[in-house]
């Protein structure tokens, strides 16, 4: 029997199981259905240009994320890899937070009592809630949305800090996100130290930030990464696992699924386990929320208000600007940014386009007319971090068949770093399993 392992899905938590395994010795086989690495964070090759499929950031208390990073890069790439800032959220001329360069919790609370756009009162009352959110350790009962939550707040902080800051890190509206998930958000940023709250954007595109370097670390430990091959079915087995593509059927000491939780039911027909039909019985109850990401090139570089790479909008219909071009990319590059499912977004792209150039004109009013666009739907980008749902955990569904996924980690909600985390607690396992 071989003691490879498999693992299905080179998303970003498929590539952190394969390098924690690789980094152990274990000899990984790693399948991808596409041709590209990334899963729903990845680089798309067009015809005229390669962009992200969407816009990324990490915070500096993304840890596991970093760690691996620093595992595929080296120790000193990470000042090349992102434009690091602190955390600095400004719609020009409505609202502005930036945190100081304080110790925390003092970063935030000045960012909050110098907050532009809040009367002194709704600072104020801000400050009292997050004071008593550190009372309370962050914690609060798990159906509770972050409406219910905000309850308290001014309107004002809810329009302009706290429901962008859901939407953000949650992908889904206060009135049914999780309550507790924005509250662990909160307290990993904010909490224990300044750098935590640190936002880091992406410099290069997101295949090459992780999934493309992970599988080069694979490769030189003996791993091997077959792009454009979809696993069709896994059968556990007393001494293994029976692997099944279109084109060859394999044996595995052990498999590890990565894959979206709307793919996992074609890949556990042929299992009936107790174990995997809870699974399938949480997932099925998800729903999505799409990430739209509008793309305009305009042919000199962007004259914005405030000189910063992202920029928080008014949501009529983008919600976030980057100015790619202060990136790495090409100057005159906008993304734009719509992370829920609006009704403006549900239009033809070209009437979409169209109504984001006019957004943009209410920013730069001297803007030449774009020279190219593109819209890219993520349909499924995330599951709905709704208040109370039930997901499975990473790790062992039975002897030799384990399951990682951000919407398996029980902490976050479905970011980078739940990705990562799900990955290296799976394959964490496997090695305790001594497969």
């Amino acid at each position: 029997m071989t003691e490879r392992i498999a693992v299905v899905g080179g998303g970003w938590a498929g590539m952190a199981a394969a390098v924690t395994l690789a980094a152990a010795g274990r000899s990984v086989c790693l399948f991808e259905a596409a041709r590209v690495l990334g899963g729903r964070a990845r680089r798309v090759d067009l015809a005229e240009r390669k962009v992200d499929n969407g816009q990324h950031i990490l915070l500096g208390a993304y840890a596991q994320t970093l760690s691996l990073l620093r595992t595929v890069h080296g120790g000193r790439a990470q000042h090349e890899l992102f434009d690091r800032r602190r955390l600095h959220l400004e719609q020009p001329g409505v609202f502005r937070l930036k945190t100081a360069p304080l110790p925390a919790p003092w970063h935030l609370a000045t960012a909050l009592l110098t907050a532009h756009g809040l009367s002194r009162n709704e600072r104020l009352s801000t400050v009292a809630f997050v004071r008593r959110l550190r009372r309370c350790g962050y914690r609060c009962a798990g159906q509770l949305t972050v409406s219910t939550l905000l309850a308290d707040q001014p309107d004002a902080a809810v329009t302009h800090l706290w429901e962008p800051l859901c939407i953000a890190a949650l992908n889904t509206p206060i009135e049914a996100a999780s309550a507790q998930i924005f509250l662990n958000v909160l307290r990993v940023a904010f909490a224990a130290h300044a750098r935590d709250s640190d936002v880091l954007i992406p410099r290069i595109d997101l295949t090459a930030l992780f999934p493309a370097p992970a599988a080069a670390y694979i490769a030189t430990r003996s791993g091997e990464v077959r792009l454009g091959e979809a696993v069709s079915g896994l059968t556990a087995l007393a001494d293994g696992v029976r692997l099944e593509t279109q084109a060859r059927e394999e044996h595995f000491a052990a498999a590890l699924i990565a894959v979206g939780p709307h793919q996992l039911a074609d890949l556990f027909a042929a299992q009936s386990s107790h174990a995997t039909s809870v699974v399938l019985a949480r997932v099925a109850a998800f729903a999505y929320e799409p990430i739209r990401t509008i793309y305009l090139q305009y042919p000199c570089a962007l004259r914005l208000p405030v000189p910063i790479p992202m920029l928080k909008l008014n949501g009529d219909p983008g919600q976030w600007l980057f100015d790619r071009g202060q990136l790495g990319g090409a100057p005159g590059l906008a993304a734009v940014v719509i992370s829920t499912d609006v009704a403006a977004g549900r239009v033809e792209h070209g009437v979409l386009a169209s109504a984001i150039d006019t957004q943009l004109r209410k920013l730069m009013a001297d803007l030449p007319p774009p020279v190219w666009e593109q819209t890219i739907v993520e349909r499924r980008a995330t599951y709905a971090c709704t208040a109370g749902l039930a997901r499975p955990a990473p790790g062992a569904l039975q002897p030799r068949l384990y399951l990682a996924g951000d919407y398996t980690d029980a902490d976050f909600p479905a970011t980078l770093e739940a990705a990562t985390r799900s990955g290296v607690a799976a394959a964490r396992q496997i090695l305790a399993a001594h497969v």
